[in-house]
């Protein structure tokens, strides 16, 4: 068997009259993400981390941000399109792991359904895929609320 693993990134910016989206699923809060897409940062990270396993770049080489048809994108149509990419070379996922870093709003209350989410942009059951949330303790630009980040692992077998 073969396996492959991938780690991404991303940070955004928080700023007013944004909804703020993780993991496909809008939430609650007084800022959202400033991006060319919904900004959408753990869908960035799992999709960073699908493309890096396989060696095929970042999602700025697929979705640039200076192409205005990705403007106000759906980031989980992004991630679906990546994985077709996974798939169409016969790799499958084994696990995603991620954590998203913001000091505000509490993300417990929504892990539940941004994995429900995910797995069904994916089609995986959602024990394959871990979300987790931690503050920065109020350090650095996550920690002083300036934006929200996330990180991602993806595992692959062929």
């Amino acid at each position: 068997m073969n396996i492959r693993i991938g780690n991404g990134y991303d940070i955004h910016r928080l700023v007013p009259d944004r909804p703020l989206i993780l993991g496909g699923v809008k939430i609650e809060h007084d800022f959202g993400l400033l991006g060319h897409s919904d900004a959408d940062v753990l869908s960035h990270a799992i999709t960073d981390a699908l493309l890096g396993a396989l060696s095929l770049g970042d999602i700025g080489t697929y979705f640039p941000p200076s192409d205005p048809q990705w403007a106000g994108a759906d980031s989980l149509k992004l991630l679906k399109h990546v994985y077709g990419m996974v798939r169409d070379r016969s790799w499958s996922v084994v696990n995603i792991d991620s954590v998203v870093i913001a000091e505000r709003p509490k993300l417990k209350p929504h892990i539940a359904a941004i994995r429900e989410t995910l797995a069904q942009t994916l089609d995986i059951p959602p024990e394959q895929i871990g979300v987790k949330a931690t503050t920065n303790e109020k350090m650095g630009p996550t920690g002083r609320e300036e934006g929200i980040a996330a990180y991602a692992v993806a595992l692959l077998s062929q």
